[in-house]
């Protein structure tokens, strides 16, 4: 396929991942190229993939999307972080924020002047030095001058998919309806062809984009690329989903309570709650997941209990010959942290940055697979993460995930943190130092020592700076207003009809 340029990109299903694929590649780089989408009436989407994470902010704006009308048509509300509940023993909760902690300095991050200010008699927990952790848990959010606050969405998946594919479509993506039973492929270079409906219509492209999720039509079925199993290290398999109505106004974060063999989430929109329960089949029935999860919610169902079952893992390639397979067809983590649409988006953006306009060439492919496989790993450790370093000993779930062997790269960083209160990330990587130390510490880690660097200031300065901090950031959330105020005000579904 080299020196042959790619002029025609058929992607194959819809969703999320499909139409996050045909509206970001048709506005932003799509000028010259012919664009198709088949999905098929007939094969639901999962479609439960309604919690994000900040860099979905950041695309919205690359692709200059009103975020007013998009909440609006979403029915979408803020997000500040996630409430871990019973995750470190019964009982005990945290939260994981996406904001900064306090303020570094170049040698060490702020969590070292925070221990060495609790020997010293200052004792405040370290979220009151996170702005929007303090925001989170008091229900408050407004915008902040020159980007001040750090916040994601929570979003109907079902209605993510149509605003994105009006964008795509306003920028000549076709959509084709349509069952697909064949794919043909080189037989020499064994790259895909064309694929043919069951109409018997025959679409041909250049590159393929598989969006088919976990059936991975194209990039498993076809080209047999191989899968990276994690059953061993993620040992969920299963999750019962259902909507409810509202019972309350929406809390800006997405709760995460952990149960006997698993998890439970809740995602407040503006006109309903989404609710699921995580687990793993070994040791926990389908029906007794379905009755766990609906004696635990609120409020009246909407739709009936929607069972899926995944296994959690990787493809061995995400680019293959010509085809890229874009979010669950490439792989499946689990929701714990909100980042399958961000795998979608990184997806997708890498695509666009390496994309073979002049043909396919195996340095992008080479390229493409080891940024994806970076990232998805060191994602993947943050969520093993949540079940390994834990107190929980109370079923057989929760014993197996404290004495599971996990990947060295993990180990050294529980064992840097929890000896030296270190954490070290690379620029490239999705969880930063703040992301790593509230969960290490939520968890139960508390560093042993920290940096000697903190020893610089006199007692009365660390206590300045700390007071200091706290102070002003409660100040900020006092002054602003409860997330529900905020979204009558901003962005209420049916404002933009």
């Amino acid at each position: 396929m080299e020196g042959h340029k790619v002029k025609r990109v058929v992607i194959v299903g819809g969703g999320t991942a499909g139409w996050m694929a045909a509206a970001s590649i048709s506005k932003l780089i799509g000028k010259n190229l012919d664009i198709t989408l088949i999905e098929s009436d007939e094969i639901s989407t999962v479609g439960v993939g309604e919690g994000t994470i900040p860099p979905i902010v950041f695309l919205n704006r690359l692709m200059d999307i009103s975020e007013q009308e998009f909440l609006a048509e979403v029915r979408g509300t803020f997000k500040l972080g996630i409430s871990f509940e019973g995750w470190r023993n019964i009982g005990e909760d945290y939260f994981h924020s996406f904001g900064a902690i306090g303020k570094d300095c170049w040698a060490a991050g702020f969590q070292h002047f925070w221990l060495k200010g609790r020997k010293i008699g200052f004792n405040k927990p370290l979220g009151d030095y996170c702005l929007e952790l303090k925001a989170g848990v008091t229900n408050k959010f407004s915008h902040l001058p020159n980007g001040g606050i750090n916040y994601a969405y929570h979003i109907d998946a079902g209605l993510y998919a149509k605003f994105l594919r009006k964008i795509a479509e306003r920028h000549n993506a076709k959509r084709v309806e349509g069952k697909i039973v064949n794919v043909a492929t080189n037989n020499k270079t064994g790259f895909i062809e064309s694929v043919t409906l069951a109409s018997g219509e025959v679409y041909e492209g250049d590159l393929f984009v598989d969006c088919s999720g976990f059936r991975a039509l194209l990039i498993e079925e076809t080209l047999h690329t191989g899968f990276e199993d994690w059953s061993h290290l993620l040992p969920c398999n299963s999750a019962v989903a259902v909507q409810t109505e509202s019972v309350r106004e929406p809390v800006p974060y997405t709760r995460s309570i952990a149960h006997s063999s698993g998890w439970q989430w809740q995602i407040p929109l503006q006109h309903r709650v989404g609710n699921g329960l995580v687990y793993c089949s070994r040791y926990m029935s389908d029906d007794e997941a379905k009755k766990t999860l609906l004696e635990n919610i609120e409020g009246k169902l909407i739709t009936e209990p929607k069972l899926i079952k995944y296994r959690t893992g990787q493809r061995l390639k995400y680019w293959n010959k010509n085809c890229i397979a874009i979010g669950l067809s490439g792989g499946f983590i689990e929701p714990l942290e909100s980042t399958s649409i961000h795998l979608i988006q990184r997806g997708i953006t890498r695509l666009m940055q390496l994309f073979p306009l002049d043909g396919v060439k195996q340095t992008d492919i080479d390229e493409y697979n080891q940024q994806m496989k970076y990232e998805v790993n060191n994602i993947r450790d943050l969520i093993i993460l949540h079940y390994y370093v834990t107190d929980r000993e109370d079923s057989p779930f929760w014993r197996y995930c404290k004495n599971m062997p996990v990947p060295e790269s993990l180990k050294h960083k529980i064992n840097l943190f929890k000896e030296t209160g270190k954490v070290f990330v690379k620029s490239e990587d999705l969880f930063k130092e703040a992301s790593w130390l509230q969960v290490m510490m939520g968890q139960g880690i508390m560093p042993e020592n920290y940096h000697t660097i903190v020893d610089q200031m006199t007692d009365e300065e660390l206590g300045s700076f700390l007071s200091t901090i706290s102070t002003q950031i409660q100040k900020t959330v006092d002054q602003m207003p409860s997330q529900q105020e905020y979204i009558d005000y901003y962005c209420k579904a049916g404002s933009w009809d």
